[in-house]
């Protein structure tokens, strides 16, 4: 098999948009990040009421589309290096992350049923394989993921 080929769209300093033979964007490091590191803090650009494959959701209501607009590249993988904390506005690395490896999160870390459910091939030992929302995960599977306030409430209340 052929190793994918990537070039970069656009430089943000720590981090850069790419793309690869395919068009598929994504966001790389462009330098290591520590366990709990800043990648970047974030903004709503836009707040939606409904949930858009490109958006965050905050609460039941809000959903947010990303601003710096390249964060919405950041693509999904059942074994996440980074994740969006909705409350404090910024994106962590989860783990060490490499220069030149791609950053990634967890959808259903802040999506409670998402718009558009998708077959994931991350390729992770602990692929999920179908992916639409922190509402359809086992109970293990919410305790292995690190998920936003808002995701951690929803689960309270649908076991209480």
């Amino acid at each position: 098999m052929q190793a994918k080929s990537y070039k970069v769209i656009e430089n943000h300093g720590t981090v850069s948009l790419v793309e690869d033979d395919a068009g598929m964007k994504s966001l790389f490091s462009n330098k290591v990040f520590k366990p709990g590191e800043m990648i970047s803090p974030f903004f709503a650009k836009e707040t939606l009421s409904t949930p858009t494959y490109l958006t965050l959701q905050l609460d039941d209501q809000q959903h947010i589309l990303l601003g710096p607009a390249h964060l919405q590249y950041t693509n999904h993988s059942c074994d996440p290096n980074a994740f969006f904390d909705t409350t404090e506005m910024k994106m962590v690395a989860l783990r060490e992350i490499q220069p030149g490896e791609e950053i990634t999160f967890f959808y259903p870390s802040t999506e409670w049923k998402m718009d558009r459910a998708f077959d994931c091939h991350c390729g992770s030992p602990r692929c999920l394989k179908n992916i639409q929302g922190a509402f359809y995960l086992t109970k293990e599977q919410q305790n292995h993921y690190k998920l936003n306030n808002f995701i951690i409430h929803k689960i309270q209340q649908t076991s209480d």
